[in-house]
Protein backbone atom coordinates (compact mmCIF):
# COMPACT_ATOMS: atom_id res chain seq x y z
CA UNK A 1 0.00 0.00 0.00
CA UNK A 2 1.37 3.39 -0.97
CA UNK A 3 0.44 6.54 -2.83
CA UNK A 4 2.72 5.59 -5.72
CA UNK A 5 0.81 4.15 -8.63
CA UNK A 6 -2.52 5.64 -7.62
CA UNK A 7 -4.89 6.44 -10.51
CA UNK A 8 -4.75 10.05 -11.65
CA UNK A 9 -6.79 12.37 -9.44
CA UNK A 10 -7.78 9.75 -6.86
CA UNK A 11 -5.64 11.36 -4.13
CA UNK A 12 -6.99 14.86 -4.71
CA UNK A 13 -10.06 16.75 -3.55
CA UNK A 14 -13.27 15.52 -5.15
CA UNK A 15 -16.38 17.65 -5.52
CA UNK A 16 -19.59 17.38 -7.54
CA UNK A 17 -22.44 19.90 -7.57
CA UNK A 18 -25.77 18.13 -7.24
CA UNK A 19 -28.74 18.32 -9.54
CA UNK A 20 -32.50 17.91 -9.46
CA UNK A 21 -34.39 17.46 -6.20
CA UNK A 22 -31.22 16.52 -4.27
CA UNK A 23 -29.06 19.43 -5.39
CA UNK A 24 -29.50 21.28 -2.09
CA UNK A 25 -28.50 18.29 0.04
CA UNK A 26 -24.77 18.12 0.73
CA UNK A 27 -22.60 15.16 1.69
CA UNK A 28 -19.13 15.89 3.15
CA UNK A 29 -16.89 12.81 3.38
CA UNK A 30 -13.76 12.69 5.58
CA UNK A 31 -10.99 10.09 5.14
CA UNK A 32 -8.76 8.57 7.81
CA UNK A 33 -5.22 9.00 9.15
CA UNK A 34 -2.50 8.20 6.55
CA UNK A 35 -5.33 7.63 4.06
CA UNK A 36 -6.61 9.74 1.21
CA UNK A 37 -9.84 10.77 -0.54
CA UNK A 38 -9.67 7.49 -2.48
CA UNK A 39 -11.13 5.60 0.51
CA UNK A 40 -14.27 7.75 0.30
CA UNK A 41 -14.47 8.16 -3.46
CA UNK A 42 -16.88 5.25 -4.25
CA UNK A 43 -19.23 6.40 -1.47
CA UNK A 44 -19.11 9.96 -2.79
CA UNK A 45 -19.75 8.80 -6.34
CA UNK A 46 -22.73 6.73 -5.12
CA UNK A 47 -24.37 9.91 -3.79
CA UNK A 48 -23.27 12.09 -6.71
CA UNK A 49 -24.93 9.65 -9.13
CA UNK A 50 -28.21 10.28 -7.27
CA UNK A 51 -27.98 14.05 -7.60
CA UNK A 52 -26.51 14.97 -4.22
CA UNK A 53 -23.82 17.63 -3.81
CA UNK A 54 -20.67 15.92 -2.53
CA UNK A 55 -17.26 17.05 -1.36
CA UNK A 56 -14.27 14.91 -0.34
CA UNK A 57 -11.36 17.05 0.89
CA UNK A 58 -7.77 15.84 1.09
CA UNK A 59 -6.80 16.54 4.69
CA UNK A 60 -3.54 18.44 5.33
CA UNK A 61 -0.47 16.19 5.32
CA UNK A 62 -2.19 13.43 3.35
CA UNK A 63 -2.10 12.14 -0.20
CA UNK A 64 1.47 13.28 -0.89
CA UNK A 65 4.46 11.70 0.91
CA UNK A 66 4.37 10.44 4.50
CA UNK A 67 6.90 12.94 5.98
CA UNK A 68 4.34 15.68 5.24
CA UNK A 69 2.11 14.22 7.94
CA UNK A 70 4.83 14.95 10.51
CA UNK A 71 4.57 18.68 9.71
CA UNK A 72 0.91 19.39 10.51
CA UNK A 73 -0.92 20.52 13.63
CA UNK A 74 -4.13 18.70 14.53
CA UNK A 75 -6.24 21.85 14.24
CA UNK A 76 -5.61 21.84 10.48
CA UNK A 77 -7.75 18.72 9.98
CA UNK A 78 -11.05 19.92 11.47
CA UNK A 79 -10.38 23.39 10.03
CA UNK A 80 -10.32 21.90 6.53
CA UNK A 81 -13.57 20.03 7.21
CA UNK A 82 -15.17 23.23 8.52
CA UNK A 83 -14.12 25.04 5.34
CA UNK A 84 -15.87 22.40 3.26
CA UNK A 85 -18.93 22.52 5.53
CA UNK A 86 -19.17 26.28 5.07
CA UNK A 87 -18.87 25.84 1.31
CA UNK A 88 -21.75 23.34 1.21
CA UNK A 89 -23.91 25.47 3.47
CA UNK A 90 -23.77 28.25 0.87
CA UNK A 91 -25.92 26.20 -1.50
CA UNK A 92 -27.45 23.39 0.60
CA UNK A 93 -30.39 23.24 2.98
CA UNK A 94 -29.09 20.05 4.61
CA UNK A 95 -25.50 18.90 5.09
CA UNK A 96 -24.40 15.48 6.34
CA UNK A 97 -20.85 14.53 7.33
CA UNK A 98 -19.53 10.99 6.78
CA UNK A 99 -16.26 9.94 8.42
CA UNK A 100 -13.98 6.89 8.29
CA UNK A 101 -11.60 6.04 11.17
CA UNK A 102 -9.79 9.28 12.13
CA UNK A 103 -12.24 10.94 9.78
CA UNK A 104 -14.93 9.75 12.18
CA UNK A 105 -13.15 11.41 15.09
CA UNK A 106 -12.75 14.59 13.05
CA UNK A 107 -16.44 14.44 12.14
CA UNK A 108 -17.38 14.21 15.82
CA UNK A 109 -15.15 17.19 16.66
CA UNK A 110 -16.81 19.29 13.95
CA UNK A 111 -20.32 18.08 14.81
CA UNK A 112 -19.83 19.09 18.45
CA UNK A 113 -19.05 22.63 17.30
CA UNK A 114 -21.65 22.88 14.54
CA UNK A 115 -24.57 20.65 15.54
CA UNK A 116 -27.07 23.32 14.46
CA UNK A 117 -25.71 23.22 10.90
CA UNK A 118 -25.27 19.46 10.49
CA UNK A 119 -28.33 17.35 9.71
CA UNK A 120 -26.68 14.03 10.53
CA UNK A 121 -23.41 12.14 10.75
CA UNK A 122 -22.44 8.67 9.51
CA UNK A 123 -19.34 7.04 10.97
CA UNK A 124 -17.46 3.96 9.75
CA UNK A 125 -15.11 2.32 12.27
CA UNK A 126 -14.58 5.71 13.91
CA UNK A 127 -11.59 6.51 16.10
CA UNK A 128 -11.90 8.24 19.47
CA UNK A 129 -8.89 6.92 21.40
CA UNK A 130 -5.60 5.05 21.08
CA UNK A 131 -4.97 1.74 22.84
CA UNK A 132 -3.35 1.57 26.29
CA UNK A 133 -0.58 3.99 27.20
CA UNK A 134 0.41 4.70 23.63
CA UNK A 135 -0.49 8.43 23.68
CA UNK A 136 1.79 9.07 26.68
CA UNK A 137 4.79 7.43 25.01
CA UNK A 138 4.38 8.93 21.57
CA UNK A 139 5.94 12.37 22.23
CA UNK A 140 9.09 10.71 23.53
CA UNK A 141 9.30 8.09 20.79
CA UNK A 142 8.71 10.70 18.09
CA UNK A 143 11.91 12.50 19.15
CA UNK A 144 13.97 9.49 18.14
CA UNK A 145 11.97 7.90 15.33
CA UNK A 146 10.15 9.48 12.43
CA UNK A 147 7.71 6.65 11.73
CA UNK A 148 6.53 3.13 12.42
CA UNK A 149 5.28 0.45 10.00
CA UNK A 150 1.96 1.22 8.37
CA UNK A 151 -1.34 -0.01 9.82
CA UNK A 152 -3.30 0.98 6.72
CA UNK A 153 -5.01 -0.89 3.91
CA UNK A 154 -6.85 -3.23 6.28
CA UNK A 155 -9.25 -4.51 3.61
CA UNK A 156 -10.62 -8.05 3.32
CA UNK A 157 -11.45 -7.74 -0.37
CA UNK A 158 -8.36 -8.77 -2.41
CA UNK A 159 -6.49 -6.46 -4.77
CA UNK A 160 -8.03 -3.29 -3.35
CA UNK A 161 -5.99 -0.35 -2.04
CA UNK A 162 -6.91 2.85 -0.23
CA UNK A 163 -3.68 4.40 -1.59
CA UNK A 164 -2.48 5.66 1.77
CA UNK A 165 0.98 5.93 3.26
CA UNK A 166 3.18 2.88 3.77
CA UNK A 167 4.41 4.39 7.06
CA UNK A 168 2.89 5.68 10.29
CA UNK A 169 4.36 9.15 10.91
CA UNK A 170 4.93 9.55 14.65
CA UNK A 171 4.73 13.33 15.03
CA UNK A 172 1.48 13.21 13.10
CA UNK A 173 0.30 10.50 15.47
CA UNK A 174 1.09 12.78 18.43
CA UNK A 175 -1.17 15.41 16.89
CA UNK A 176 -3.88 12.83 16.32
CA UNK A 177 -3.79 11.81 19.99
CA UNK A 178 -4.26 15.45 21.01
CA UNK A 179 -7.28 15.87 18.74
CA UNK A 180 -8.91 12.67 19.95
CA UNK A 181 -8.50 13.64 23.60
CA UNK A 182 -10.26 16.95 23.02
CA UNK A 183 -12.88 15.35 20.81
CA UNK A 184 -13.81 12.80 23.45
CA UNK A 185 -14.28 15.57 26.02
CA UNK A 186 -16.87 17.18 23.72
CA UNK A 187 -18.86 14.08 22.68
CA UNK A 188 -21.77 15.17 24.85
CA UNK A 189 -22.13 18.28 22.69
CA UNK A 190 -22.87 16.21 19.60
CA UNK A 191 -26.66 16.40 19.18
CA UNK A 192 -27.15 15.50 15.55
CA UNK A 193 -28.59 12.10 14.51
CA UNK A 194 -25.85 9.48 14.13
CA UNK A 195 -25.47 6.21 12.24
CA UNK A 196 -22.38 4.15 13.06
CA UNK A 197 -21.01 1.15 11.16
CA UNK A 198 -18.67 -1.21 13.00
CA UNK A 199 -16.64 -4.06 11.47
CA UNK A 200 -16.67 -7.08 13.76
CA UNK A 201 -13.15 -7.90 12.49
CA UNK A 202 -11.04 -4.75 12.56
CA UNK A 203 -7.25 -5.09 12.76
CA UNK A 204 -6.62 -1.37 13.31
CA UNK A 205 -8.97 -0.23 16.08
CA UNK A 206 -10.40 -2.06 19.09
CA UNK A 207 -14.17 -2.17 19.54
CA UNK A 208 -13.84 0.17 22.53
CA UNK A 209 -13.78 3.08 20.08
CA UNK A 210 -17.31 2.27 18.92
CA UNK A 211 -18.50 1.54 22.45
CA UNK A 212 -17.21 4.85 23.82
CA UNK A 213 -18.83 6.84 21.04
CA UNK A 214 -22.18 5.07 21.34
CA UNK A 215 -22.15 5.58 25.11
CA UNK A 216 -20.86 9.15 25.38
CA UNK A 217 -22.22 10.96 22.33
CA UNK A 218 -25.04 13.35 23.14
CA UNK A 219 -27.26 12.42 20.19
CA UNK A 220 -30.70 11.15 21.20
CA UNK A 221 -31.03 9.42 17.85
CA UNK A 222 -28.15 6.99 17.27
CA UNK A 223 -27.86 3.54 15.76
CA UNK A 224 -25.11 0.98 15.25
CA UNK A 225 -24.88 -1.47 12.36
CA UNK A 226 -22.49 -4.41 12.44
CA UNK A 227 -20.43 -5.31 9.37
CA UNK A 228 -19.49 -8.99 9.34
CA UNK A 229 -17.56 -9.24 6.06
CA UNK A 230 -15.22 -6.25 6.11
CA UNK A 231 -12.08 -5.10 7.87
CA UNK A 232 -11.21 -1.54 8.91
CA UNK A 233 -11.50 0.27 5.56
CA UNK A 234 -15.06 -0.94 5.12
CA UNK A 235 -15.94 1.75 2.58
CA UNK A 236 -13.85 -0.20 0.05
CA UNK A 237 -14.67 -3.69 1.32
CA UNK A 238 -17.32 -6.37 0.84
CA UNK A 239 -19.90 -4.57 3.00
CA UNK A 240 -19.65 -1.25 1.19
CA UNK A 241 -23.13 -1.67 -0.33
CA UNK A 242 -24.58 -2.03 3.17
CA UNK A 243 -22.91 1.24 4.15
CA UNK A 244 -23.99 3.07 1.00
CA UNK A 245 -27.63 1.94 0.98
CA UNK A 246 -28.22 2.47 4.70
CA UNK A 247 -26.58 5.88 4.67
CA UNK A 248 -28.81 6.84 1.73
CA UNK A 249 -31.92 5.94 3.72
CA UNK A 250 -30.49 7.87 6.69
CA UNK A 251 -30.04 10.97 4.55
CA UNK A 252 -33.42 10.64 2.86
CA UNK A 253 -35.27 10.35 6.15
CA UNK A 254 -33.56 13.43 7.56
CA UNK A 255 -33.86 15.64 4.52
CA UNK A 256 -37.50 14.87 3.67
CA UNK A 257 -36.75 13.47 0.22
CA UNK A 258 -38.51 10.09 0.44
Amino acid sequence: MATEGAPAGILEDFAVRGSGSHERIGILLVHGFTGSPSSMRPWAEFFAARGYSVRVPRLPGHGTVWPDLNKVQWQEWPARVEEELDELLKSCDHVFIFGLSMGGGTTLYVAARHSDHVSGIVLVNPMIHMPGGQPKLLPLISKFRSHLPSVGNDIKRPNVSEYGYDALPLKGLVQLAKMLKITRSTLGLVRTPMMLFHSTEDHVLPVSNTEIIMSEVGSEEKQRIELVNSYHVATLDYDSDIIFENSLIFVQERSKTL
